[in-house]
């Protein structure tokens, strides 16, 4: 059982930078960890994710603004997330697979596993 807890959302102006959290548990060893998020009106989509070997991949729409880190000795999951915009705007979930590779579903938030989420808010 895996067990996922986020933290770090809130509210900020555009332009304005968060770091996301969360905490992982259980059965996560070398497995494809990330962030996913729900935007109004759209689909849930991938944001970044890590795969067991380390190989890091954004979604187009954060690259160059978002950074995903690993603290593997104490499995934690961060989101540096910078010059946010209001379209970031969202609810912004941990998640873990069930492989070492992330798939190409990562990039629709397809994980096995997902936290409660942490709700980022960024105004104009």
């Amino acid at each position: 059982q895996v067990h996922l807890v986020e933290s770090g959302g809130g509210s900020v102006q555009a332009g304005g930078s968060l770091t996301l959290s969360c905490v992982l548990s259980g059965d996560i060893y070398v497995k494809c960890v990330g962030w996913i998020r729900q935007t109004p009106g759209n689909e849930r989509e991938g944001v970044a994710c890590i795969d067991g070997g380390g190989v890091i991949n954004y979604a187009d729409s954060v690259k160059g603004r978002f950074t995903i880190s690993k603290d593997s000795d104490k499995n934690i999951l961060y989101l540096q997330m910078n010059n946010l915009q209001p379209e970031d705007t969202g609810m912004y979930t941990c998640a873990v697979d069930l492989t070492a590779v992330c798939g190409g579903g990562w990039y629709y938030g397809d994980f096995y596993y997902r936290g409660q989420g942490t709700q980022v808010t960024v105004s104009s």
